[in-house]
């Protein structure tokens, strides 16, 4: 971490207020769910997952719910006074929790001897401590020590603020270390961006265009065939009653040829207007018209187009070149994306993988030479040419010498036979030519269609295969406790003090500008970047530190350091902005303040299971907003005043232990 330089300033940055985004929500994932009919073990386990995402406040009403209904074990009743004591000192209790801590210090029920019961006993010798001025730290420091890993971890998490003097200096040495360790374990870089991926939404196949073959051109293709027939069928009557083997010869061969060359004729015609509909559909945006009217989903989809595009270029591609060149394709994809996925009413970031996929494949295509690969497949072959050529040459040759022969049998009567059958011959193939040139276009489209479908179900098992190492929120609120408690152990270092100097400090976790944000059904919104304003009070007054947190990469800085005496401050409150924002407000009587937003407004729908104010609340419990209320709002009124009552009440507490 660094300090690129200090400040005094304590106007909030613009880049505080960003604007509120939908963010990914992952609703299959119930790791804060509770259900109205839920058992005491089942809220007692929900609430271990709430103090494990940092969300005390709903951590201790749930374990307590638990307990009041008669779950008590060791385990429970650790949990329940750690829940107590999180990330709070002892004058932050309230008097109802206050007895409740001093009922169960007294009680103390221990009924087993697993690791649970080992640390439920060191939890209350260390709580006891904080009552105590002549705790032996050495002996309560090896208990710690001596515990499991879980329960090591979990007291050194959760009972920074609770412990006082001597043995919060020595307990804060190992917290900021086991931290200092912690913050990048697990894979955490390459882990983390996971969480911010919504899950993927399957891939769906484009309908072809259905057949479009009105009734009147199958009612022409049949009748102008039938009449065709007749024609034949009589010239080569007329040709039998010449007796002419010649001319009967070249009849036959007229028929066959014909035959060969509409077979072959059709073939070239499909392949070429095949190609030349894949040239306009992957020509420029110019070159063709487009279905896909400019609303919303369309513009989002616009834009990860062109941004994975121009992201997945070729190597020794320029990439204004490769933009130019794609333009089509990349108008063709949008238009297929919008059309498939438009109806659904999913958002565009669950279809972004696809858009991926497609943008990546076009480069890899490229790089192989494949890219404009229909060109040499629908290219048609000089047999099917020659074929066909040979065909209606021989067709109207031979046709002209049989027709020649029969006018002896009577020369009006054949040159009527040949002028229908020309003429019906003509419309017939006109008529068939659509149905046909229909028809393989649909089962051509058909095919394509479903080899997209292949490959893109290939991708989207590959992007489920690299996000199944997705972090738990767990994981994350883990992490984001240790980067909290290593700016806090930097913030001491730089102003030379010791963790028993502090009489308090809070934290509080506001959104950065990049708005990408994340969360589980219940669970608190999780940001790739914060902004964390520290507050440390000791007896000369209020250090302020303000730090950029790059998440997902581990990083931080110090924006601003602030110091101001309590008589200093002249208010601290939490407003709504008129879109919803709750905004932290520290006024100095100098005028100078400090706004942070704290929350967003919740624009996303609930999901199944959610109740209205749900996010809101785990939002605001886990920034830590509440706690660094309690604590100003007690300065701004008081000033120093609070502290030396605070310690009054603190050493009365001392003297009645």
């Amino acid at each position: 971490m660094t300090a690129p330089g200090t400040s005094t300033t304590n106007i909030a940055d613009g880049s505080a207020y960003v604007g509120a985004q939908a963010g990914t929500v992952h609703g299959d994932v119930n790791t804060y769910m509770t259900f109205s009919d839920a058992s005491p073990r089942d809220k007692f386990e929900t609430g271990v997952r709430c103090l494990d995402g940092d969300m005390a406040d709903r951590a201790r009403q749930l374990i307590d719910e638990a307990f009041m209904a008669g779950y008590r074990t060791d385990k429970v009743h650790f949990y329940r006074l750690l829940a107590l004591v999180s990330g709070r000192t002892r004058r932050e209790l309230s008097k109802e929790e206050a007895a409740m801590l001093q009922n169960a210090q007294s009680r103390r029920h221990i009924t087993g001897d697993d690791e649970w019961a080992e640390g439920l006993k060191t939890l209350h010798h260390l709580l006891d401590s904080a009552r105590r001025s002549d705790a032996d730290s050495q002996i309560l420091l090896k208990e710690v020590d001596a515990l499991g890993p879980l329960q090591r971890t979990l007291i050194l998490r959760h009972l920074e603020s609770f412990l006082e003097g001597s043995l919060k200096d020595q307990m804060w040495h190992q917290i900021w270390k086991l931290a200092e360790i912690e913050r990048m374990t697990d894979d955490r870089v390459n882990r983390v961006w996971k969480f911010f991926e919504p899950s993927p939404t399957r891939p769906q196949a484009r309908n072809p265009q259905p057949t479009a073959t009105p009734l009147s051109t199958w009612v022409q293709a049949v009748a102008t065939t039938a009449v065709l027939a007749g024609a034949v069928v009589h010239i080569g009557y007329l040709l039998v009653q010449t007796g002419r083997i010649s001319a009967l010869l070249a009849y036959l061969l007229s028929i066959i040829g014909g035959f060969f060359g509409v077979r072959d004729g059709v073939e070239w015609r499909f392949r070429v207007v095949r190609r030349r509909t894949k040239d306009r559909e992957y020509g420029t945006p110019r070159q063709r018209a487009t279905n896909a009217s400019p609303d919303g989903f369309a513009r989002q989809v616009d834009h990860r187009v062109d941004y994975y595009f121009a992201k997945y270029v070729p190597r020794g591609v320029d990439r204004d070149f490769w933009l130019a060149t794609t333009a089509g394709i990349r108008r063709s994809i949008r238009d297929e994306v919008v059309e498939v996925y438009r109806e659904k009413r999913i958002g565009v970031e669950k279809i972004a993988w696809l858009i991926r996929h497609r943008a990546g494949d076009a480069k890899i295509r490229w790089e192989k030479g494949t890219l404009w690969s229909y060109r040499e497949e629908l290219a048609t072959p000089p047999s099917v040419k020659t074929v066909t050529v040979l065909g209606l040459v021989t067709f109207f040759a031979a046709g002209l010498w049989a027709v020649g022969g029969a006018v002896s049998a009577g020369p009006l009567s054949v040159v009527c036979s040949a002028s229908i059958a020309l003429a019906s011959g003509w419309m017939a193939a006109r008529a068939w030519l659509h149905i046909i040139l229909e028809r393989r276009r649909y089962a051509a489209d058909a095919v394509e269609s479903r080899q997209v479908k292949e490959t893109d179900e290939a991708a989207l098992a590959r992007w489920r295969a690299k996000l199944a190492d997705k972090p738990k929120d767990r994981e994350m609120a883990a992490w984001l406790d240790c980067d909290r408690k290593v700016l806090l152990n930097e913030a001491l270092q730089h102003y030379r003090l010791k963790i028993s100097d502090v009489i308090a400090h809070a934290f509080i976790e506001t959104p950065s500008a990049s708005g990408v944000r994340a969360r589980v059904r219940n669970g608190p919104w999780r940001y790739k970047k914060y902004k964390l304003l520290i507050f440390l009070l000791t007896a000369d007054g209020v250090r302020e530190i303000t730090a950029a947190l790059d998440f997902d990469q581990g990083s931080s800085h110090i924006l601003r350091r602030s110091n101001y005496r309590f008589e200093t401050i002249a208010a601290v409150r939490v407003s709504q902005e008129n879109d919803g924002d709750q905004v932290f407000e520290l006024a100095l009587i100098n005028g100078q303040e400090v706004r942070v937003k704290v929350t967003e407004p919740e624009t996303e729908e609930l999901q199944q299971g959610e109740e209205p104010g749900t996010v809101f609340e785990a939002t605001l419990d886990a920034s830590g907003l509440r706690r660094t209320l309690h604590v100003l709002e007690g300065i701004a009124a008081e000033g120093k005043k609070w502290i030396t009552q605070e310690h009054r009440l603190e050493g009365k507490e001392r003297g009645a232990a």
